[in-house]
């Protein structure tokens, strides 16, 4: 009986192998029969011949077509993520801004005459603008790939860029969503973007917004705004030989300006009108009497206005007034125009009289007062040229100006600046950075670290006792908004940030050690006199970010760069001056950022194209702009000291500039040029009219009886 049980179960097993094996056979004869009746019915597709070359293209177009159609997806999407911006709204503001003294220094958004409807718009204006700027508009969707290969075929000849391939529905993506930052990237998302903007508007209304939106010059967007500016009229009687001025300004408006340079304008008109007749839109008989009598323009002098501030200042005010039911706004700034046409100035001339000897082409610089207004602001070397923002969107490498934040978490880890390190070979993984001129020191403290500049020192600090996390959290809670990358390499600058971004952090020092707030606006008004919003009113109070202790440790080691290291350039006269330079890898960026008890100011040199420079370091061309702004802006101030620093005996003696035979690179540059700032009012009288002025807005109507009495 109990032999039967064990015989039963083998049984059943058997039987379960034997119905598995037969399965698994069965589905595999199967398998082999339809693979087979698949074969021999696909042989009846089979090609040869040239019929065979034909499908094989085919397939392997597919292909890469299905891999082509994948990539254009992953390169379209940030693009495509432009759109999603208000951007139609964007020109709603209607801002007219004043500079820290109530003085108008420019206007953003539409301006108060008004865009004009395209159907009122003359009808040589558009042709004009047609002919020489985009002849194929009405051919092309977004991309015009003959007018492309013309023009590559016209520079290949040239040998130089004597003609743009860009359509005018490219270069309203770029005036709508984009900046001039001259990128790769910048021309990919261009590209989709047109092709969005034709998919998603008519050509009228593509032309429509590019004629409102695009810079003319002065100051001015769009036609409508450059024909009263220019002519004193408003664009719908414009004439011929002022169509052909204004549709010139497109290529270069500063060059082209008819108040700046009005032969070149003038010369610029009549390529406009060669390329009317050219283009057929237009006869040699109908542009005669435009050529005989070129336009004349309304006497103006030359007025610069602080276009970069502005575009900034523009971006800060949509999103600040974006909750408001007023767009018609009149804006406070805390632009002082002194210290910007100074900034202004020593740039250009800084540029003009290095840039060729040094190779290098664009510079910006920011100045902030203590306690977060921005005084000036330059952001490139020409708005007319580019009006790209180096100063807020330029990601450059800082360089050794980025050690700063490593010093501060050290400071707050319990190290001093007398506190002894070793300067000494360092590898990290494949890493092995190297000091200036390969040579190391030995014992040095970390106030001779930093002063010189030695390299091995922050990234020991980090790799051993700090952590590059805690070196990224100080620089962001200092006000570096640029993302930074999380790599060894960070303690020397690699990670790329703005000229705002340095000179908000620095400007936590002076400030002992709390958030330095920086802003450009100080009170948004309506045209009734209502403050809608006001900065020291509806803005937090800062908060801290570095100790006191640690925000004086940092104070007393910056202010031996300029005395002792590599910042000697950058010393004030009589001025207690700190800061530190900044050079990167072959000598692609240069800065120096400084502050004293007064002003923080940030300056950048280099070149949009990323190319070397000829040996510029930041204590060179940067460290002389930022004297010469500071020296100007302290004029007449009452110099506040820097906290936690005792003035050193030596300030008097080394703050003087150094011959010029002292560097070769200097031998052949003229003297820095002395600039006098005007008297104006001071900060208490200032604050005194506007509390008068708020009182009298507040204060009730006068009675005729108290109107009777007071005469």
């Amino acid at each position: 009986m109990n032999d039967k049980k064990p015989r039963r179960k083998r049984h059943i097993f058997l039987k379960i192998d034997a119905w598995l094996d037969s399965t698994v056979w069965n589905a595999g004869f199967r398998a082999g029969e339809i693979w087979e009746e698949l074969t021999i019915f696909f042989r009846r597709f089979r090609m040869r011949g040239w019929k065979k070359l034909v499908f094989e293209a085919a397939g392997e177009a597919m292909t890469l077509g299905t891999a082509g159609a994948v990539v254009l997806l992953a390169l379209a999407k940030p693009a495509f993520q432009e759109t999603e911006k208000d951007w139609r709204n964007r020109g709603d503001f209607a801002v007219t801004f004043l500079d820290r003294y109530g003085n108008v220094i420019g206007h953003r958004g539409i301006i108060h005459e008004n865009s004009v409807p395209f159907e009122d718009l003359p009808d040589n204006l558009v042709k004009a603008v047609l002919a020489t700027e985009d002849r194929r508009f009405f051919d092309h969707y977004g991309i015009d790939f003959i007018g492309l290969a013309r023009a590559l075929s016209e520079n290949a000849r040239a040998g130089g860029v004597v003609q743009g391939g860009s359509t005018l529905t490219q270069q309203l993506a770029k005036n709508l969503f984009l900046t001039n930052e001259r990128s790769i990237e910048r021309k990919i998302k261009e590209a989709f973007l047109s092709v969005w903007l034709e998919a998603n508007l008519s050509k009228k209304e593509i032309l429509s917004l590019y004629l409102d939106r695009a810079y003319m010059g002065g100051g001015t967007f769009g036609v409508a705004a450059a024909s009263q500016f220019y002519f004193g009229k408003s664009v719908r009687d414009v004439n011929l030989a002022e169509a052909a001025m204004l549709a010139g300004l497109f290529k270069a408006p500063a060059k082209y300006a008819p108040h700046v340079n009005l032969p070149a304008a003038r010369g610029r008109a009549n390529e406009v009108l060669s390329n009317l007749v050219q283009s057929g839109l237009m006869s040699e008989g109908q542009v005669i009497a435009a050529r005989r009598n070129p336009a004349t323009v309304v006497d103006r002098a030359e007025q610069e206005a602080p276009d970069f501030f502005l575009d900034w200042a523009f971006d800060e005010v949509q999103r600040i007034a974006a909750r408001f039911p007023e767009h018609s706004l009149i804006v406070r700034t805390t632009l002082d125009p002194s210290i910007q046409k100074v900034s202004e100035h020593a740039v250009a001339t800084m540029l003009r009289d290095n840039g060729e000897q040094y190779r290098v082409k664009q510079a910006a610089t920011v100045t902030i007062e203590n306690g977060g207004a921005v005084r000036a602001m330059v952001g490139g070397r020409d708005y007319g040229e580019s009006q790209f923002n180096r100063a807020t969107r330029g990601l450059r490498q800082p360089g050794s100006s980025f050690k700063i934040y490593t010093y501060s978490v050290a400071m707050e880890a319990g190290l001093k600046p007398d506190t002894m390190v070793v300067d000494a070979p360092i590898s990290w993984g494949n890493w092995s950075p190297k000091n200036y001129g390969n040579s190391y020191a030995g014992r040095i403290t970390l106030t001779t670290a930093l002063a010189k500049s030695i390299n091995t020192i922050p990234v020991r600090l980090v790799k051993e006792r700090l952590g590059i996390d805690s070196v990224i959290r100080m620089a962001k809670a200092m006000g570096v908004e640029s993302p930074i990358r999380k790599d060894v390499t960070i303690p020397l600058g690699t990670s790329e940030v703005t000229v705002m971004d340095q000179a908000t952090a620095y400007a936590v020092l002076p400030a002992g050690g709390v958030q330095s707030r920086r802003h450009g606006i100080e009170d948004i008004l309506d045209y009734r006199g209502h403050v809608l919003y006001s900065f020291s009113r509806d803005e937090p109070a800062p908060k801290r970010v570095l100790s006191e202790q640690a925000a004086g440790y940092m104070n007393q080691m910056l202010t031996k760069v300029p005395y002792i290291g590599t910042g000697r350039k950058a010393a004030l006269e009589g001025i207690l001056t700190a800061g530190k330079s900044g050079t990167t890898q072959a000598y692609r960026d240069a800065w120096f950022v400084g502050f004293t008890g007064n002003f923080t100011t940030a300056v950048w040199f280099g070149n949009d194209d990323d190319t070397s420079s000829n040996e510029m370091t930041g204590g060179s061309l940067p460290a002389m702009t930022f004297k010469l702004i500071m020296d100007y802006a302290h004029q007449g101030m009452a110099v506040r000291p820097i906290p936690g620093v005792l003035e050193p005996a030596v300030m008097t003696v080394q703050a003087k500039p150094a011959p010029r035979t002292a560097t070769p690179q200097a031998q052949q540059t003229p003297a820095d040029p002395v600039f006098i700032r005007p008297r104006s009012l001071s900060a208490s009288t200032t604050q005194l009219m506007r509390s008068l002025a708020a009182m009298l807005r507040n204060a009730p109507p006068l009675t005729e009886t108290k109107k009777a009495a007071s005469l």
